[in-house]
């Protein structure tokens, strides 16, 4: 994840800048950038790889002045090149920018008529020539973002610096966190207040949809509809862990709330947004001879790869076959020579995936990682490296590392099927728009927070919690009932929904909360049929779908959780967060260890 730091000083701020990007190194970068404000110019300083080389540059040519921004940049559109990197400049201003700008062709569009020039492959450059075009017009700042950002669409965190306003910055975010920092005579931005940290203890952090205008007399802040708010000002401390969970009062609740951004991360290092095609890291082996698949993994990552089983058959039609990486070694698989044995953790720590994966290596197997730590064990042995890029996650029930591992199984399937030729040019251009439909879904479907808290405590009462969902819904209702298990200290299951006749049925009363998965198609009324087989033996039932499902079967329901309609390929990503919020909402109620449940380890490096 990109790191953003902005000063409004009374003393040079370049090395100040350089030291905040270095407090945000764990987030992950591939280039980095200052610009600073001095006698009526920007001076602008860029360079690819690590803050070493751009220390180097500033040695080289210094960046005098009292005000800048500056960044680190991990590569999302474009190359992790000096001229992609941040800061982007016009003529007027100079910007910095973390996540993703879906809607950036339809703004460049818009500017087509100006004939501006362009020097990167970047979506931020865009939001930078949008701005600079109003206020080329006579448009003063707070009137250019106030006309600006409603037209922005996707996840991001903004620092703006201008050149006819020497003494203030500005900055905005919309599902990427910005905080501001309060000093003696100066103020400040960042990412987080770890970036802060030797500046300020002093922060106030931005909510959903504001942006800031600062100077060094204080803050003016907005809400999404540009009215003035006050935000409270309040005392970081001094604990990194503490600051980093900002103002969520939990890391698995920041974490779940960063999704839409990470996924876009993701997501813009498997799909190509300059022609609508799937496209993977570069490898020495054919995709297109695979005649088979081996998916394993453990927990979390484990449902990822049920789901996954969903779309490569579906898409690739390559027969695959999942395991759990406990038991995966000791059933004596068959491996067929030249097979993809494809293994999925957060970590790449996990000792028994990692010795499935030396398993099946010395069984002739082509080695794939879907990976959140791309320097891990399971990195270094792979022959297909596929990183998650959901960056740090420091809960121990895993939520943002699943929908980005979604995000990438989804892609990897369908790129295996284009290249064995089983899907046109014109179904992947569909594919390719469906996932870059996810992160926007993923906002909307956060939308409902409020809702799902509110009905927590019809939930946390019970003693056993069962979920249903039918087809690729069926892995997120054991992965709901895991969340459930893992924070809450509920016994829950997951079934599929047709399998409650076959047994699961004896265990329902009116004791007992059935949570069904069920967004509307093809298989919303056999769903609904096995809800009101429960219903009919006294299950008190909870209902998620979207607005058409609800309103076909949602009558009767103890709550009902309201999705937006979305195609079926990201359901599986957008359906996640619900599940993984009435687990949260449920722990709070409880009052358990939300981050650090008993008995549980981040990473498990021993089998």
């Amino acid at each position: 994840m990109c790191g953003i730091i902005g000063i409004v000083g009374n003393e040079a701020v370049s090395d100040r800048l350089v030291d905040g990007l270095r407090r945000m190194e764990y987030r992950g970068y591939d280039s980095a950038g200052v610009c600073t404000l001095h006698d009526g110019k920007m001076v602008r300083r860029r360079a690819e790889g690590k803050l070493l080389n751009l220390v180097g540059v500033l040695e080289n040519e210094p960046a005098p002045g009292h005000v800048g921004i500056a960044h680190t940049r991990w590569a999302t559109h474009g190359a992790p090149t000096a001229s992609n990197a941040h800061p982007h400049a016009t003529s007027e201003l100079a910007l910095v920018h973390n996540g993703i700008i879906e809607n950036y062709k339809t703004l460049r569009d818009e500017l087509a008529s100006e004939n501006r020039s362009y020097e990167s492959e970047t979506d931020t450059e865009i939001v930078a020539h949008l701005i600079s075009s109003r206020i080329e017009k006579g448009a003063n700042p707070r009137d250019a973002m106030a006309e600006i950002l409603p037209k922005l669409r996707g996840a991001f965190s903004l620092a703006i610096a201008f050149r006819e306003y020497p003494d203030m910055l500005v900055g905005a975010r919309l599902g990427s966190p910005l905080v501001v920092g309060y000093g003696d005579g100066e103020m400040y931005l960042g990412s987080d207040a770890l970036a802060l940290a030797p500046l300020t203890q002093q922060i106030t952090y931005l909510e959903e949809g504001d942006w800031v205008i600062i100077t060094r007399d204080g803050a003016q802040i907005f809400d999404e509809t540009n009215q003035e708010v006050e935000r409270p000002v309040q005392t970081s401390g001094a604990s990194a862990a503490a600051v980093e969970k900002g103002n969520y009062r939990h890391f698995m609740q920041k974490e779940i709330f960063e999704q839409p951004t990470v996924v876009a991360q993701t997501l813009a290092s498997y799909v190509r947004r300059d022609d609508n095609s799937v496209a993977l890291p570069q490898f020495d082996f054919d995709l297109s001879a695979i005649r088979r698949l081996t998916i394993v993994a453990c927990g979390t990552s484990y449902y990822a790869g049920m789901v996954a089983k969903y779309w490569f058959e579906q898409f690739a039609r390559v027969p695959v076959d999942i395991d759990v990486a406990s038991e995966f070694r000791y059933r004596e698989p068959v491996l067929e020579e030249g097979g993809l044995a494809l293994f999925i953790s957060q970590s790449g720590e996990t000792a028994d995936t990692l010795a499935a994966l030396r398993h099946c290596k010395e069984n002739g197997q082509v080695i794939g990682v879907v990976v959140n730590v791309p320097t891990s064990s399971m990195a270094r042995e792979a022959d297909l490296l596929l990183p998650t890029h959901a960056g740090p996650e420091i809960g121990v029930a895993s939520t943002k590392a699943f929908t980005c591992q979604l995000a990438v199984l989804a892609a990897l399937a369908a790129h295996m099927a284009v290249k064995k030729g089983l899907m046109s040019r014109e179904e992947e251009i569909e594919v390719v728009g469906h996932l870059l439909e996810a992160p926007a879904a993923l906002n909307a479907a956060l939308n409902h927070d409020d809702d799902i808290a509110a009905m927590a405590h019809l939930v946390a009462p019970a003693r056993d919690v069962l979920y249903l969902g039918r087809g690729q819904d069926y892995p997120l209702a054991l992965e709901g009932a895991l969340k459930l298990k893992e924070i809450s200290y509920i016994h829950a299951e997951g079934y599929a929904s047709g399998e409650m006749k076959h047994g699961p049925i004896a265990l329902i009363d009116d004791d007992v909360p059935v949570v069904v998965i069920a967004p509307s198609g093809p298989l919303f009324e056999k769903t609904v049929s096995n809800m009101e087989e429960v219903r009919a033996r006294g299950g008190q039932v909870v209902l998620i779908s979207d607005g058409d499902g609800l309103k076909d079967a949602g009558e009767g329901c103890i709550a009902t959780i309201e999705m937006p309609v979305v195609h079926p390929l990201i359901a599986p990503l957008v359906y996640a967060i619900p599940v993984q919020l009435l687990a949260y909402h449920v722990a709070v109620v409880k009052g358990t260890d939300v981050d650090q449940p008993r008995n549980l380890a981040k990473s498990v490096t021993v089998e």
